[in-house]
């Protein structure tokens, strides 16, 4: 089984940023195509977006439904069981990703990892474990899956990261946003975090609060 075409939404005709947007447990790619405009981008950003799609798997702790999911959860508990081999394949279609922008002229330090939920995931074990300087790492509504399997690249030691999250999420519990938090501290990153009054979603301010930080990277 392999991944589907990712969806790709370009602000500009010459894109020289990338920001991969990974979605959550049961959505897919275009679940956040909307969020582009939202975020009130200045037009000198020239930004590709791209929207994967996880594989559609059955889900042990959803039943054993299928659905598109970049891992197996098989237990929903704070500190998630998950299959460490479908998380590990998910990062793996990540960095081909990368590769793959790379290869097309936008290099590792000019692209952003973005993950909401169960992307989120795979977007901190991607970005944090990534041997080249990326641009940075957001995270929305999540936590981190697997720290033992975290190598915390040197490349990566400046990377930015904005951690987002709903102070009334009963999805991700704000304390696994807290938790994730501890750890990038304890490692000597400089995260910032932003909460929402809202649940397990993207509010509209969300929207704007990365479209600002988006600019305040490349600016």
């Amino acid at each position: 089984m392999i991944f589907p075409e990712p969806l790709i939404i370009e602000t500009h005709p010459t894109c020289d940023i990338a920001v991969f947007w990974l979605h959550g447990l049961g959505a897919d790619g275009f679940d956040f195509q909307d969020v582009v405009p939202a975020l009130n981008l200045p037009d000198s950003l020239k930004i590709r977006f791209i929207f994967p799609h996880a594989k559609e798997i059955p889900v042990t702790a959803n039943a054993g439904y299928v659905m598109r999911a970049w891992y197996d959860i098989l237990e929903f508990s704070e500190d998630r069981k998950i299959n460490s081999t479908q998380l590990a394949e998910s990062v793996s279609y990540v960095e081909a990703l990368i590769e793959q922008q790379s290869k097309l002229g936008i290099p590792s330090k000019r692209i952003i990892i973005a993950g909401f939920s169960q992307g989120g995931a795979v977007a901190y074990q991607t970005a944090l474990n990534y041997p080249q300087n990326l641009a940075g790492l957001l995270t929305m509504s999540t936590y981190i899956a697997e720290p033992e399997a975290l190598t915390f690249s040197p490349a990566n030691k400046a990377l930015p990261i904005l951690i987002q999250h709903g102070q009334f999420d009963p999805v991700v519990l704000e304390q696994q946003a807290d938790k994730a938090l501890t750890l990038l501290q304890s490692k000597h990153y400089q995260a910032t975090t932003q909460r929402y009054p809202t649940e397990h979603n993207l509010c509209a301010q969300q929207a704007l609060d990365i479209g600002n930080w988006l600019t305040s990277l490349f600016h």
